[in-house]
């Protein structure tokens, strides 16, 4: 079997310090927002369970706090895959920044 030769020396660049960051700060944002995510996804059965009155709260008609906020989570999952978009775009260019410099 051929080797396939990169034009990319990979220990030369995670050597970079600016190579580092970058994982750093993908690092920092992919587990900040994911535990963001996973408190609001799980705030909803922990307070049906702990406040239910609360939640029975009706807000217009029939629907109640609990309903308002079960929807609120399918906007949360947009808005968190549009940030990560917008952010992973700036990783994109630092990360060409990065290889082109190498």
């Amino acid at each position: 079997m051929q080797e396939i030769k990169s034009p990319v020396d990979w220990a030369k660049l995670e050597a970079k310090p600016e190579f580092r960051n970058l994982l750093r700060s993908k690092a920092r944002f992919i587990i900040t927002a994911t535990i963001f995510f996973m408190a609001y996804y799980l705030a909803l059965p922990i307070l049906v369970g702990y406040y239910p009155e609360l939640m029975k709260t009706k807000v217009w008609g029939e629907v109640n706090i609990a309903y308002v906020f079960a929807l609120s989570q399918f906007f949360m999952a947009w808005i968190m895959a549009f940030v990560y978009v917008r952010v992973a775009t700036g990783w994109d260019k630092s990360a060409a920044s990065v290889i082109k410099d190498q």
